[in-house]
């Protein structure tokens, strides 16, 4: 006995099989350039290239990946090029750190795009254990100690930098309204301006604690005062007896405050796509990050070049960071405050 299949159901499954084999065959002999938002030999070119290392073998057709690498602006230029110039064809994949999202949502000058139309892949890099430390020479054994001083030299890279804004964050909760912000250095350097004296503290996390300034902790030679867990949550074992920087909050306010702060934070390296990319082409991308970020080699491969522990997101997980984010003006104003150069805002 024949079965004879009804014409509609012939057509779909004949145009279903098509689209299972078009779009791989799309990505074979093609170049995908990842448009980075940073220079060259950066923490940010190691974490995308751990990334791209291992995305080269789960993308269907095998293609070429190369990086490119836009940092004028902080990143803005790349992530301007990604939204507004390039091709949204599956062929460009944007790659920039938390400012991709920060940038946006503080405001700031040179923004061209908008992060809810990205597509997201993931992010490589999002839990991380800031601490405050200062170095124990500087008496400020205790909180008490600390806000009694009549001066805490902080040191730091630039106003607006991440550490910079860590820093204020942290004296504006604790209460360290005495903070002079010292800034010019590179990360290396403010430990060794810690060492000589230069400042009296400097925020830092908990990994680096651990691994490059291991000495500090072992012979006594800084204070630790606090730490603030990213996601809220994930303690560092090594510091979970400190303050949370959230039991300083006095409102709920400053609560929704340090969750933007950990939501930019979450965002660590986003890869992302332009709007308008094909659905299927998205699609795939978005299965071959996931395949990536779970494959061990990656893990391997990130702590080789970056120097750290991989703590993957994939794109529905970023996505929904980003989608949550909180964003009331009266919050985005005294984050502002916050990461400016003016004295710290009164609570």
């Amino acid at each position: 006995m024949k079965t004879i299949l009804p014409t509609a159901l012939i057509f779909f499954f004949g145009f279903g099989v098509k689209l299972i084999f078009a779009q791989p065959a799309f990505f074979a002999d093609k170049t995908i350039n990842v448009v980075l938002g940073g220079p060259p030999a950066g923490s940010a070119d190691m974490r995308t290239r751990a990334v791209v290392n291992i995305l080269r073998k789960h993308v269907p057709g095998n293609p070429t990946i190369v990086v490119q690498h836009m940092s004028a602006g902080g990143g803005r230029q790349a992530a301007n090029h990604v939204y507004k110039v390039a091709k949204p064809d599956g062929l460009t994949i944007g790659s920039m750190g938390a400012a991709l999202v920060a940038n946006a949502v503080l405001g700031e000058p040179g923004v061209q795009y908008d992060i809810d139309k990205f597509i997201y892949l993931g992010t490589p890099d999002s839990a991380q254990h800031y601490l405050f430390i200062t170095h124990r020479d500087s008496g400020f054994g205790n909180l008490e100690k600390l806000r009694a001083a009549p001066s805490v030299r902080i040191g730091s890279q630039s106003v607006g930098h991440p550490v910079y804004i860590t820093g204020r964050i942290f004296a504006y909760f604790m209460g360290v309204t005495n903070s002079k912000f010292v800034t010019g250095y590179t990360g290396p350097e403010l430990d060794l301006a810690i060492t000589r004296r230069e400042v009296d503290g400097r925020v830092t996390t908990g990994e680096t604690m651990v691994v490059r300034s291991r000495e500090w902790l072992d012979k006594g030679l800084v204070d630790v005062h606090a730490g603030i867990e990213i996601p809220k949550g994930k303690k560092n074992q090594r510091f979970a007896q400190l303050p949370e920087l959230e039991s300083f909050a006095k409102t709920e306010r400053e609560k929704r405050l340090l969750e933007v702060f950990r939501a930019f934070r979450l965002a660590g390296q986003n890869f992302f796509l332009p709007p308008g990319t094909p659905k299927d082409r998205a699609q795939i991308l978005q299965d071959a990050m996931r395949k990536t970020l779970s494959d061990p080699e990656f893990y391997k491969e990130f702590e080789k070049l970056a120097g750290d522990t991989a703590s993957p997101l994939g794109p529905e997980a970023l996505e929904k960071v980003i989608r949550e984010l909180p964003r009331d003006a009266s919050l985005i104003e005294l984050f502002n405050k916050l990461a400016g150069a003016d004295p710290l805002p009164v609570r």
